[in-house]
C-alpha cells in the first residue's frame, strides 16, 4: 500500500530549530512525526509540506514571507544526498514520475495565505520556489479572507484580493486550500475558482461538530467540484472528546464517503502539527489506517482510494484537466 498526505507542520519544526542554531534535524531525518526517511520504508507515494507561519509572531528574517522563501531553503536542503529515495514534485506527471522511479515524492505548500500581503507578484515567485499549494488562512484574518476558527467571521466571504489571489493561483497552477477558511470563504472559492480546490486537512461536521470541519454541504460542493479532503488525525477535528483513534477517523471517513462519494476523502493527517495522543502517532504507523479499514469492512479499492487513489487522481485532474 501506498499513501500520499495532503498536510503536516514539519518544515515549522525544522524552521523551530534553524532558529535556534540547530541543523541537526532535517526534513530527511529527524525526531518529529514525519520524516522523508520514515515515510519511503512506510510506502509513501506523496507528502505535502506545509511552511507554515505564525502569524502573531515577529518575523525571523523580517518579514513572513522572508521566513516562508527560508522554509523551502531548508525542504531543498534536507532532500540534498538522497536522491535515489525522494524528490521535490511540482505536478502529476513529476509525481507519476517519481513514482515510477521509487521515490517519494515531497510537494511545498504555505499555510497562511496572509504573506502575501496584497502582492500578486509573490504568487509567482512562490511558485518559483515550488510552492503548489496554498491554505489561504490559518486562524487569524488576512488579506485574502477570514478563519472559520470563530463565528463572528464564519459568514465572510473573500476579500478583493482573495478573490485575485485565487484567479492568479489557477493560472499558475497553485491548489487552494480551504481547510481553516470561513464558510463564506468556501463559498467564493466554490464560485469563482476554475479548477477543482482541497480541504487539505478537515474533517466532517456532522461527525465532529468543530468550525474548522466540512458541512455535508461543503462536502458535496467539493465533490462537485472535483476535490478532496484530507482527513485530520487530530482528536479535536476528529470527535467530541477530542480522542484520536482509528475509530473515529473511520466514522469521518465513511460519512463523507456517503455524502460526497468515494472519490472525496484522501488523507491529511496534520502531524507535527497535532501531536497529543493520537492512535496512529507518526507516518511510520500509517499502516494502521488500511489495517483499520479492513477490519471496519471497506472494500480493497475504499482502502486504496482514500490512501493513495484519490489524492492521485486529484493531482491529475488539477494539473492536467
Amino acid at each position: 500500500m501506498r499513501y500520499v498526505d495532503f498536510h503536516c507542520d514539519t518544515l515549522m519544526k525544522m524552521f523551530d530549530l534553524y532558529k535556534l542554531g540547530d541543523k541537526s534535524q532535517t526534513v530527511w531525518k529527524n525526531e518529529c512525526q514525519i520524516d522523508v526517511e520514515r515515510l519511503a520504508g512506510a510506502g509513501y507515494g506523496g507528502q505535502f509540506f506545509a511552511c507554515y507561519l505564525w502569524w502573531v509572531d515577529e518575523p525571523f528574517l523580517g518579514s513572513h514571507y522572508q521566513d516562508a522563501l527560508k522554509m523551502t531553503e531548508l525542504f531543498y536542503n534536507g532532500l540534498k544526498g538522497h536522491e535515489e529515495k525522494a524528490a521535490f514534485a511540482g505536478s502529476w506527471q513529476e509525481y507519476h514520475r517519481n513514482q515510477q522511479e521509487g521515490k517519494v515524492s515531497c510537494f511545498l505548500t504555505v499555510e497562511e495565505g496572509g504573506i502575501l500581503e496584497d502582492r500578486l507578484e509573490r504568487l509567482d515567485t512562490l511558485y518559483e520556489a515550488g510552492i503548489r499549494l496554498i491554505t489561504l488562512t490559518w486562524n487569524f484574518e488576512n488579506c485574502l479572507g477570514y478563519p472559520g476558527c470563530f463565528p463572528e467571521f464564519q459568514q465572510k466571504g473573500l476579500k478583493k484580493f482573495g478573490i485575485e489571489a485565487l484567479e492568479r493561483m489557477d493560472e499558475l497552477g497553485i491548489i487552494a486550500d480551504v481547510s481553516h477558511l470561513s464558510d463564506g470563504g468556501f463559498e467564493d472559492v466554490w464560485k469563482y475558482g476554475k479548477r477543482p480546490f482541497v480541504a487539505s486537512h478537515s474533517n466532517a461536521r456532522s461527525v465532529c461538530p468543530h468550525n474548522r470541519n466540512l458541512t455535508d454541504d461543503m462536502i458535496r460542493k467539493l465533490a462537485e467540484k472535483g476535490g478532496l479532503a484530507g482527513i485530520n488525525f487530530g482528536g479535536d477535528f476528529l470527535s467530541s472528546d477530542g480522542k484520536s483513534t482509528t475509530e473515529a477517523i473511520i466514522r469521518n471517513i465513511r460519512h463523507m464517503m456517503k455524502v460526497g462519494g468515494r472519490e472525496i476523502v484522501g488523507i491529511g493527517t496534520d502531524f507535527d502539527g497535532v501531536e497529543d495522543k493520537l492512535e496512529i502517532s507518526g507516518c511510520e504507523h500509517i499502516p494502521m489506517l488500511p489495517q483499520a479499514m479492513e477490519k471496519a469492512g471497506f472494500t480493497t479499492g475504499e482502502i486504496e482510494a482514500v490512501c493513495y487513489g484519490n489524492a492521485e487522481g486529484f493531482m491529475k485532474r488539477y494539473w492536467e484537466g
